[in-house]
């Protein structure tokens, strides 16, 4: 396993869950400080057309508060190139359920001109935000 120095990753982290602790170990076990991107709520309406169920204040403090994590800020944007003016880091990291996707296609493809490697690390099966929401949907019916 490559050890890198500075390692990012980024995400909406809503109800976290064990699918983001284990994104958040695994990209630590890869770099010596990791940078972890929590977007705003007005970033995920914009592509997701859902508002998070945790507002970003309280995202942040929770993502912030996991020891794996060396520095969280609220992000406003999903292009890792701005991302990467402000942080330099060496490694991005995102779940391997992005693999092949156009989008990850051309970011892989952006970073690797500016020497900047993707890992793509195991999605965890059978939990996310969205079946969680879901779920307290049915709950509360």
């Amino acid at each position: 396993m490559k050890k890198y120095k500075k390692g990012f990753t980024a995400g909406t982290f809503d109800m976290f869950h064990i699918g983001h602790l284990n994104l958040l170990t695994q990209a630590k076990e890869y770099c010596d400080y990791l940078i972890v991107g929590v977007n705003s709520d007005d970033l995920v309406v914009s592509y997701k057309s859902k508002k998070p169920v945790i507002n970003e204040k309280n995202r942040l403090k929770i993502v912030s508060a996991i020891r794996y994590v060396d520095e969280a800020f609220l992000s406003d944007t999903l292009d890792k190139i701005t991302a990467y003016k402000r942080f330099g880091f060496d490694v991005v990291f995102i779940g391997d359920d992005w693999k092949g996707s156009k989008r990850w296609n051309d970011t892989e493809k952006a970073l690797k001109k500016i020497g900047v490697d993707v890992i793509y690390l195991p999605y965890t099966q059978g939990i996310s935000s969205t079946l969680l929401r879901d779920s307290v949907n049915c709950k509360a019916r």
